[in-house]
């Protein structure tokens, strides 16, 4: 019998946990065929999570727990997790429900017609218009700036080969941005597309700069156009400024009487010429922390338990 990883992330989520468990299992009681696996790792949540794993664990052997030491953030946990998945396929299913559970089913078919990757694609959201909107206008940015094609609308959510799995072992990447490397491994994909439910219960983890870290993580990993802007930019703008230096001088030559440059001009400049330095600055410093946390390489988490590994 094959055997399939389920993989869900937790912080603060004692109000969904229990449901999710109830739902995967049923799901996998009817289907035989398969036996399971569910991996909760709780990234040290500061509500009853970690004591409800317990006592979902103890009910059912099936259920694995991994309990990190301190939170090490939404990026490296669930992909700690998913490294530590045996099945000879790995699904990522979100602790919130706005991942379908119901979906499993479809991608198990596509993963039994051969592909070792099938992903969900949002092609629509309950969440606010104005959100949605935002988040396409990021997938259709990265999409362009990337060296590598990017898939639109994807959050991760799938199913994966256990030799995808053993892919992203050998990368090794101490920060990874989880999109970006399946879609960078180039396998043939299928694509299941939902609509993406709300948040059943409690409220979002995710916040401006929780949400701010993934997108940048995306650019600084996969793309090296803005740094080339940055230079394009400079070179650009210093011929601007040789050519609006030329014209004041001749300007003044010719009417040297008359012709006051004034300060407005200078002060405007220095202003605009110094918020591109700090701009490109700033980006540069993005790349460079990348670059800073990669080589540190420190541990995704360290794991404070581990329940029902045995």
């Amino acid at each position: 019998m094959k055997k399939i990883s389920i993989v869900t992330a937790c912080f603060n989520e004692e109000e969904n946990i229990e449901e999710l468990h109830r739902q995967v299992k049923l799901l996998f009681e009817s289907m035989p065929q398969y036996t399971y696996e569910h991996i909760f790792i709780d990234n040290c949540s500061m509500d009853a999570t970690a004591a409800r794993l317990r006592i979902i664990a103890e009910g059912n052997q099936n259920v694995k727990v991994i309990l990190n030491a301190r939170n090490f953030g939404h990026i490296r946990s669930p992909y700690h997790a998913l490294l530590n998945a045996k099945g000879d396929a790995v699904i990522s299913l979100v602790a919130d429900f706005q991942d379908p559970p119901e979906i499993i089913r479809d991608f198990l078919a596509r993963w039994e017609d051969g592909y070792k990757i099938v992903i969900g694609i949002k092609e629509s959201s309950e969440e606010s218009t104005a959100m949605f909107a935002v988040r396409r206008l990021y997938y259709g940015i990265i999409g362009r700036l990337s060296d590598i094609e990017m898939i639109p609308n994807f959050t991760g959510f799938g199913l994966y080969d256990q030799q995808v799995i053993e892919i992203l072992r050998t990368m090794d990447d101490p920060y990874p941005y989880f999109r970006g490397m399946i879609a960078d491994i180039g396998l043939p994909r299928a694509e299941i597309p939902y609509r993406q439910p709300q948040r059943k219960r409690g409220i979002t983890k995710n916040n401006f700069f929780t949400l701010y870290d993934i997108a940048m993580l995306g650019i600084t990993n996969h793309s090296r156009v803005p740094l080339r802007l940055a230079t394009m930019a400079g070179f650009s703008l210093s011929v601007v400024s040789l050519l609006v230096a030329v014209v004041y001088l001749v300007a003044k030559l010719i009417w040297w009487d008359f012709f006051q440059a004034g300060t407005a001009p200078i002060l405007i400049g220095m202003f605009f010429f110094s918020s591109v330095q700090l701009f490109f600055i700033g980006l540069l410093g993005e790349y460079v922390g990348s670059i800073h946390t990669q080589i540190l390489h420190r541990p995704l988490v360290v794991e404070k338990e581990r329940i029902n590994f045995d």
